[in-house]
């Protein structure tokens, strides 16, 4: 989703979902439409306790949006890493990507967990995140004001969504122990090369919104982009504030051939 699009209520519609979408992964084939997944899907047995309708709402509210952008390139990349990666990293990466279609988690992580955390809090509330969804609406990054009842369950999702990615304990009482995540290297060099490759100059790169999603400032990319360079996939050069990064990869297809190669 791009920055500045109102929030929606999509997270309702689905909260981590990390084994469904792995399932769905291993159904989906690059040019198969979303209908046409829902009833591959459907067919395959795979959702035995789920409904068709609520299995409908997965495919097309939470995978699609989240993974089948852009032609598909989300869920290309991350079928060739789920074999190869660990499941944190996939985490990761889901949480990137689920983090993107969802301005209002992406904006809830970066503005409420990561302050909260840097301010010595352990705990987030659904109050919290309440208090988050009320002043966005007051601000206007809704289409319309949400009822009252949407602003409650907006708030536990909010919630729900970063314990499933592991941001939060997994207890559903409020308020949740934060546990903050360390981005993989892996999960690192995905987004530093999907920044690269998107257009991204190396030092805008550095202070990419995509970064502060796992708590890094500049000068902690940085630091994970000089740990890359001890690798064979890239190489930084840093003067002052002047950073040129040589990429040593020419495209997606073969970072990912790296990153699976271990």
């Amino acid at each position: 989703m791009a920055e500045g699009a109102p929030y929606t209520t999509q997270l309702q519609a689905g909260l981590g979902l990390i084994p469904e979408t792995k399932t769905l992964l291993e159904l989906w084939t690059p040019g198969m439409s979303t209908p046409e997944l829902h009833q591959t899907a459907l067919d395959s047995g795979r959702f035995p306790m789920v409904t068709a309708r609520r299995l409908r709402n997965v495919v097309t509210e939470c995978f699609a949006p989240r993974y089948l952008v852009d032609n598909g390139v989300p869920a290309i990349h991350l079928q060739r890493l789920v074999a190869a990666a660990g499941s944190a990293e996939v985490s990761q990466l889901m949480f990137l990507f689920t983090s993107r279609a969802n301005s209002i988690l992406g904006d809830f992580v970066r503005e409420i967990y990561w302050e909260r955390y840097a301010g010595g809090y352990t705990e987030i509330s659904t109050e919290d995140a309440r208090r988050f969804v009320e002043r966005a609406i007051d601000d206007g990054k809704t289409s319309r004001r949400w009822a009252e009842s949407t602003v409650r369950r907006i708030s536990a999702y909010l919630t729900g969504c970063c314990a499933d990615f592991g941001l939060l304990e997994g207890s559903g009482r409020s308020p949740r122990r934060i546990r903050p995540i360390s981005i993989a290297p892996l999960a690192a060099a995905y987004l530093a090369h999907d920044l690269h490759f998107a257009g991204i100059p190396d030092n805008a790169l550095l202070t990419h919104r995509d970064w502060a999603l796992f708590g890094l400032n500049r000068e902690d990319v940085l630091a994970q982009i000089k740990r890359l360079s001890m690798t064979s996939i890239l190489m930084l050069q840093a003067a002052g504030d002047v950073v040129r990064i040589s990429w040593k990869q020419p495209n997606m297809e073969a970072v990912l051939d790296v990153l699976t190669q271990g």
